[in-house]
Order: C-alpha cells, then structure tokens, then sequence
C-alpha cells in the first residue's frame, strides 16, 4: 500500500466476533507496528485507519463493508439545539489537558464507565494493562481532556493528533450523570479545540447504519463520510 510518501506493509489479522453487529466475523488490515509514527498515522487518517494502542487499523470484512469511517470539518460544524442546551448545561465543568497514560483516577472511572455501560463485553473485565495498551501509545502525540466538576473527574476525552486535525480515540465518562449527554459534549469541546488550533477534522472514527451505539456521530452536522474507492462525502 502506498501512501504518498512510501509504501508500507500491511497485515491482515484472524477472524474475531463482531463488536457491534452480531452473528458477524470481522478482521482488520494492520500496519506493522514497528514501522509507525505521527507522519505515517497523518497520512493514514484520511485512507480510515484508527488507531488502538500502538496499532494502526481499518477493518476489512470479507463480506461486510458496513463500517464507514466519519469526520467533521470543524469549521463548518453547526450545533442543533440540543446540543446548545447541552454546552449551558455543563457550564460549570472545566475541561483542560491532563497528563496522558494510566491513573488510578482515570482507572477508576474507566472501570465504572464499563461496567455500566459495556457490561458482559469481556471489557469490563479490564486490568491496568489493558487500559494502557487500549489507549497509550509509545509512538503517537496523545492528549488526555480531563472533565471535572471542581476536583471531581467525570469525564475524559482521549485524542490523537495528527496533521490536519485531532483524532478521537474514545471518552468514558462518570455512567451516574447521563442528563449532562457527557460523550456528545466531549466531542464538541474537541471541536472547539481543534477549530482553535486552525485544524480541519476532527476524526470520529466508524459509524454503522442501523448501530444504535453509533446514531449520534451523523447528529453532528455537516459530516463526511468515506463511502466507495475512498471517496470523502460530505453530508449536511
């Protein structure tokens, strides 16, 4: 594969259990490891490869091609009214850069936030370890955006960066708060933050038709989304 600036070697892994549609198979196509950096993670962004760890990945189904990758050119973003009620809503919490990797601060309410939320998915089960090697990485620049009411943590926003805009990795948030919607006002703190630092996109990783989990990536309007031979189309 090549990706303007050199080619790169791709694997492609096992079959494993689906994790949003059921009684599907799945694989992704992985980049060697070894071989990964900010430039080469800029430059496969845009192509719909994620990242989860130290690796980079695009699924590839053998018979399914229902994972279509999703960004927002921040620019343009036009919040509806919900999502104004919900910037006043949260007034009163203040969302600033922390120190990115493990905490027993941010693994507490990791732990809490699955087991709520994800439970019975084999996730909730997590360790220390299996947080580190799910969202830090060796090679890539990572932001951690604490959410805090005062002292108390209620939220954190994992994102990447890359060259022309911020990826988002996952946020997992306080479940004992759900009227503050704290997952969509995540995403539009990154929004602002990204639209200060003159970035285009902000990156919200796979969106599947039909998939309640993934109904409130395409609320965020105007939207693109990578449909066939890599063609980015714009939605309004």
């Amino acid at each position: 594969m090549s990706t303007g600036q050199s080619d790169i070697r791709l694997y492609l892994t096992s079959e494993h259990d689906c994790a949003y549609l059921d009684q599907r198979r799945a694989r992704n196509l992985v980049t060697d490891p070894k071989c990964n950096s900010p430039e080469l993670y800029s430059a496969l962004a845009p192509l719909g490869f994620r990242r989860s760890g130290d690796y980079l990945y695009r699924p590839h189904c053998q018979d399914c091609r229902a994972c279509i990758s999703l960004r927002l050119p921040v620019a343009e973003h036009r919040p509806n009214r919900s999502m104004r009620r919900m910037m006043i809503r949260n007034r009163d919490l203040d969302f600033t850069r922390g120190d990115p990797g493990h905490s027993d601060e941010y693994f507490e309410l990791y732990q809490r936030y699955l087991v709520v939320r994800h439970p019975g998915g084999g996730m909730d089960q997590s360790a220390p370890e299996d947080f580190r090697a799910f969202l830090t990485s060796a090679w890539c620049n990572t932001r951690f955006y604490e959410a805090r009411r005062g002292k108390k943590l209620v939220a954190v926003a994992v994102t990447d960066e890359v060259s022309e805009g911020l990826s988002a990795v996952y946020t997992f948030f306080d479940p004992r708060l759900p009227e503050r919607g704290l997952g969509t006002w995540a995403i539009l703190k990154q929004i602002q933050i990204a639209r200060t630092e003159s970035l285009r996109w902000l990156y919200l990783g796979y969106w599947i038709e039909g998939s309640q989990k993934m109904a409130y990536k395409t609320r965020f309007k105007p939207h693109e989304l990578r449909v066939a031979d890599g063609i980015w189309q714009r939605y309004p």
